[in-house]
């Protein structure tokens, strides 16, 4: 099959190029490197099934070209990032909502058959209920989590004005491989992970109670391909939590990071774990209902927390 992957030298993009290819498609991948790497993606570039357009999805005539003959679009660009869409809103408006836009009329324009996009967990914004279910949300918290709720809208409008096969999978903290350490708007993962091996204290923000369902990226990858392949008419134009089901709080997350690092160097479990002010916008709890998922789309997740997060700290660990 063609299948376009926007944002696919991010990542989460990259690591659905690998993926994909793999499986012996035609990948075509769109990024313009703004927060994607090219050596992400390097070892692709000499694959006869991997072609790469470098562009911005701002630019409508950049989708169109890339969405020509494709069969489906696994739409991962975008802004990432609460602090990010804090100190830049109209950046990140410009992006993820016009972006989308622009991919939603060449989706439609270039008849592909299958629209999958990566929503976010931000969309539950203040809502207390735990676990979140797809169809009980607050109201948004951040301006990043505002353009995300804008996809589900604008998606949803397209299915129903234009008969497109849509698909939004709201993601829940991804952690994983590839995910950048580096930059003022690194995860909170990979941004422990290499302060700990340069024995550096990591500073949570608030107590660390607060509390999330991180999703390890083969779950991720899953989850994209389950959406995409489903022949299950109720399936489609929906939106699915991407997560495990479960909750860790940041602390447990040090924790059990610095256990894990430890086996490579002992000194990192001395290192000291300090506390800063809470963050702007987080949202305290979050931990997903992943039963839609399941009932719909068959998905099991392949990974538990702790075990995702030995073969990140793994990776990290020959690759940093």
């Amino acid at each position: 099959m063609n299948i376009l992957i926007t944002g696919g030298a991010g990542f989460i993009g990259s690591n659905l190029c690998d993926y994909f290819i793999s499986k012996g498609h035609q990948i075509t991948c769109l990024d313009n490197f703004s927060t994607g790497f090219r050596n992400n993606i390097e070892h692709l570039l000499e694959n006869p099934n991997f072609i790469l357009i470098e562009g911005d999805i701002r630019d409508l005539e950049t989708c169109r070209k890339a969405c020509e003959g494709q069969d489906y679009v696994l739409h991962q660009a975008a802004l990432g990032s609460v602090p990010r869409s804090i100190n830049d809103p109209i950046t990140s408006n410009d992006v993820n909502v016009g972006g989308f836009l622009n991919m939603l009329v060449a989706v439609r324009d270039a008849k592909v058959k299958r629209f999958i996009y990566a929503a976010s967990s931000s969309t539950y914004g203040d809502s207390k209920t735990l676990p979140k279910v797809e169809d009980v949300i607050g109201k948004p918290l951040s301006p990043y989590a505002i353009t995300k709720y804008v996809n589900e809208l604008y998606a949803d409008v397209f299915s129903k004005t234009y008969g497109m096969e849509c698909i939004g999978l709201r993601y829940f903290n991804v952690f994983g491989r590839r995910q950048n350490p580096n930059g003022a708007y690194a995860a909170v993962i990979p941004k422990f992970v290499i302060q700990l091996m340069n024995h550096e204290s990591p500073v949570i923000n608030g107590d660390g109670e607060y509390s999330r369902d991180f999703t390890y990226i083969d779950n991720v990858i899953q989850m994209n391909e389950l959406a995409m392949l489903s022949d299950n008419p109720e399936a489609v134009n929906q939106v699915y939590n991407t997560a495990v089901g479960d909750r860790t709080t940041i602390k447990d997350v040090a924790q059990l990071l610095k256990e894990f690092l430890s086996k490579y160097d002992e000194k990192i479990g001395d290192v000291e774990i300090k506390y800063g002010p809470v963050r702007a916008g987080d949202v305290p709890h979050s931990k997903a209902s992943i039963e839609k998922a399941a009932s719909l789309l068959g998905y099991s997740p392949s990974h538990r927390f702790a075990d995702g997060l030995k073969e990140a700290v793994d990776w990290y660990w020959e690759h940093l």
